[in-house]
């Protein structure tokens, strides 16, 4: 049997973001009904429509839905999340890694519902200082931890490939709540995720 690639997408939207891709293809100058072009304005659509899935999904209930009562209260730590988001400016990718840590408080939610969180904001049009502070608050709200910490570390092609057209950049955003506010437990994190235990 021969390999088939399914992916599911609304048809109206594809079709609508086709055939502004195709005009957009036009303004810049060039032939949309060139071979190598015909089918571009539809992959870009499906391309658009997969980077921007986040807006129709729910970080709060994506971590409830693996929320477990536990009794402990030691830093949870999940570091090198991979990210790949939009700048909301020029519309070009960032990407990077969050490294994420909470401290229980009688509960705690699957490790993969942490970069589940990551994703929903992430697939978004985006600037990253929103986007740590949103996934501090979908963590914050859905376990109700006694802290949770943030960091963000990307790279950002309207940095890169535009305007200033600095290529060794890297932005890095954090966001701290409760106990991570107090330096002692932030300075743990930070020592944490800037080593290799592994």
């Amino acid at each position: 049997m021969s390999y088939e690639r399914k992916e599911i997408y609304n048809e109206d939207e594809v079709n609508d973001l086709k055939e502004s891709y195709k005009n957009i293809i036009e303004r810049l100058g060039e032939d949309p009904q060139r071979e190598g072009l015909l089918k571009t304005p539809e992959r870009i659509a499906k391309a658009m429509l997969f980077n921007t899935q986040g807006y129709s999904q729910d970080a709060v209930a994506i971590l409830n839905s693996a929320k477990f009562h536990e009794d402990i209260s030691e830093m949870i730590i999940v570091k090198d999340i991979e990210l790949y988001s939009m700048c909301e400016h020029h519309m070009l990718p960032f990407f990077g890694k969050a490294h994420i840590a909470y401290i229980p408080n009688g509960y705690i939610t699957g490790l993969s519902k942490i970069a589940r969180v990551v994703d929903v904001f992430s697939h978004r049009l985006q600037v990253q200082e929103r986007l740590t502070t949103q996934i501090l608050g979908a963590i914050k709200e859905a376990l109700n931890p006694i802290g949770v910490a943030v960091v963000i570390e990307a790279k950002h092609l309207c940095m890169m490939m535009r305007g200033v057209q600095k290529q060794n950049s890297v932005t890095t955003t954090s966001a701290f709540d409760g106990e991570f506010m107090k330096n002692p437990t932030r300075s743990e994190f930070l020592k944490l995720i800037s080593t290799d235990l592994v």
